[in-house]
């Protein structure tokens, strides 16, 4: 794990980069990332997140600057520039049902080629997807789905990276921070090694790549 700005991390992403981004409705979202996205000018992204968030908060910011080409999440409802992008046929969205999309996450850590749910199956959900018969149910087979960048904020991270998170932060931050070739973390507060008991450490320190030290 390195320390490095929020400038000098995101000078790491190019145009075109395929980002996980941790949150939910802008909780636990590691806004100086996004700032730091819109700063740079990073554009054609492809976001994986649970949501859109809604205007000036969270991910909201990157449409609000025009920044993605294609997202995919389980709500966008909240968000009318999303919607208002998709229509215009600015931007591709891909809607996933949000058990499904964190299993999908999920499988992408561990290395798993996909998950079998029923979630979908008899929908449009179905269309284009292989589906599985299992003692008798039909399944449909949701592909494992990786990055190459996992945007997440923790509430404490230790100088070794280190992550524990809080509250509703822990959804999709710790599940994404194993799904991506590169994790790059702000965190609330850095305290000294040790201070996180293993028992609390909820995404351990080799999944850390980049830790945001600048305030």
């Amino acid at each position: 794990m390195k320390a490095v700005s929020a400038k000098e991390a995101i000078a790491m992403i190019p145009n075109g980069a395929t980002i996980m981004i941790g949150g939910f409705m802008g909780v636990g979202t590691p806004e100086r990332l996004l700032d730091e996205l819109v700063r740079q000018q990073k554009r054609e992204l492809v976001l994986i997140a649970n949501d859109a968030a809604i205007p000036g908060r969270g991910i909201g910011k990157l449409f609000d600057a025009s920044l993605v080409a294609t997202i995919t999440a389980s709500h966008i409802g909240l968000n009318p520039k999303v919607q208002a992008q998709m229509m215009e046929k600015r931007i591709a969205v891909n809607l996933v049902p949000q058990g499904t999309l964190v299993e999908r996450i999920r499988a992408g850590g561990s290395g798993l080629g996909g998950v079998l749910t029923p979630t979908g199956t008899g929908t449009i959900v179905e269309e284009g997807k292989q589906k599985i018969e299992v003692e008798g149910r039909q399944f449909l087979l949701e592909t494992a789905l990786r990055s190459q960048f996992a945007l997440v904020h923790a509430f404490l991270a230790d100088y070794l990276g280190n992550l524990s998170y809080a509250l509703t932060a822990r959804n999709f931050n710790p599940v994404m921070a194993m799904a991506a070739d590169t994790v790059i973390v702000t965190a609330e507060h850095i305290v000294p090694v040790g201070v996180i008991s293993p028992d609390h450490v909820m995404t351990p320190a080799p999944l850390v790549d980049y830790l945001i030290t600048n305030v």
